[in-house]
């Protein structure tokens, strides 16, 4: 299948710097002088649309939803025990930011179950918190979009799992 066959209007894909996002058309422009045929994805939830070349949709790492079974994997990933590194702040931010934007919702989830804290534990500062809420939406949507649920129950679902962990 080529990869301009391989996206349908309609079609949930994630683009790992944005997340989830549905494919409205597949068209021909002409930029710059170049006749480009884009993929045109809209992400909702941040009022954004993303027109990707088609030739470079594979190295910018667009991909379709994740199947059940990836899910799974990264659900399972929640309930591992948190690695709690001794590394400064900053250079784990850069860790989790780097693991939150490659799309994968295996790292993702090890993002959100290092973050997470139950009630007895530490308060994260405001950082920390303003990381783990976007790895859990990021998750979150994904796991909507592959169970055909909505986020709020996505997240709650998630978030369950965290807490019996």
């Amino acid at each position: 299948m080529s990869v301009e066959n391989a996206y349908e209007p309609g079609d949930y894909v994630v683009y790992p710097t944005h997340g989830v996002g549905k494919v409205v058309s597949i068209e021909k422009q002409a930029i710059s002088g170049f006749d480009l045929t884009v993929i045109v994805i809209t992400f909702d939830k941040d009022r954004m649309t993303l027109r990707v070349p088609i030739n470079k949709a594979k190295s910018a790492g667009l991909r379709k939803l994740s199947t059940r079974k990836v899910m799974d994997s990264a659900v399972a990933a929640l309930r591992g025990r948190a690695r709690s590194k001794r590394a400064m702040w900053s250079r784990r931010a850069q860790e989790y930011e780097a693991k939150i934007n490659s799309g994968d919702p295996v790292s993702i989830a090890e993002v959100v179950r290092d973050l997470h804290r139950n009630s007895g534990q530490a308060e994260q500062s405001f950082s920390e918190r303003q990381m783990y809420q976007a790895a859990l939406d990021r998750l979150a949507r994904e796991l909507a979009a592959v169970e055909k649920i909505d986020e709020i129950t996505a997240a709650r679902k998630l978030e369950d799992v965290l807490k019996a962990a």
